[in-house]
């Protein structure tokens, strides 16, 4: 196995959060905001599909999550490692390299012909699974996941990510009582952290970014975007 680089989990974020900057993944704009699935409108968007274009940085960031899932998980906590459909795929793949495990993948739902399966892969019944996708914003796709393996007898209750929004309150509560365990690598505030230290973006725009963090649900309102976002 690969051995992983156990650095100070803040130190992590902060170069995380670095990463996804310089390779264009986090987007500002606060003139034509972005919809998101939920309808929620942002001056915020993080694209974490762009890390698979550049090997480097996903490299580390592959390192820096497995580091993280073993220091706060254990180092033999996990049997199979699985990929949400479709943005996870690929990172449960690199995951499950890096730990020489065996990798599945889980569908959004059974895909309606064949075996009608809506997970791929070999799975057997009580194996300890470690989900692993990209992002999580409120959670909410996470436990459709994990239901899912449930169903097919796995034991899953861990989920790893790179990215964590951390601006909706009780994200962490919410998987918690679904007994389910969230782990990160950065978050929008560590975002927009680097990106005032490293002079990335204009202060106006990034002075409007921190408003939209500060009541994501009140800003989306104000420019015309839903007011709640649906759990």
């Amino acid at each position: 196995m690969q051995s992983p680089s156990f650095i100070d989990p803040k130190e992590m974020a902060r170069l995380a959060a670095k990463m996804l900057i310089e390779i264009g993944a986090v987007n500002f704009n606060t003139k034509e905001p972005y919809t998101l699935a939920s309808g929620l409108v942002s001056p915020s968007y993080i694209d974490c599909r762009t890390i698979i274009s550049y090997p480097r940085i996903r490299a580390a960031l592959m390192d820096f999550m497995v580091a993280r899932v073993m220091a706060d998980a254990g180092f033999e906590a996990f049997d199979v490692v699985a990929g949400g459909e479709t943005a996870g795929i690929p990172f449960g793949a690199w995951v499950a390299e890096r730990m020489e495990l065996p990798m599945i993948y889980v569908r959004k739902k059974p895909k309606g012909y064949g075996k009608n399966a809506q997970i791929e892969g070999v799975l057997k019944e009580g194996q300890r699974v470690l989900l692993v996708e990209d992002l999580t914003t409120d959670g909410g796709s996470k436990l459709k996941f994990v239901q899912a393996l449930r169903d097919a007898g796995a034991v899953c209750d861990h989920t790893s990510v790179v990215f964590f929004y951390d601006i909706f309150p009780g994200t962490e509560a919410n998987l918690a009582e679904h007994n389910l365990k969230l782990h990160y690598l950065t978050t929008w505030p560590d975002v927009l952290a680097a990106a005032r230290e490293g002079d990335y973006f204009d202060k106006t725009t990034l002075d409007e970014v921190d408003k939209f963090f500060e009541d994501p649900l009140a800003w989306s309102a104000a420019h015309g975007g839903v007011a709640e976002v649906s759990k």
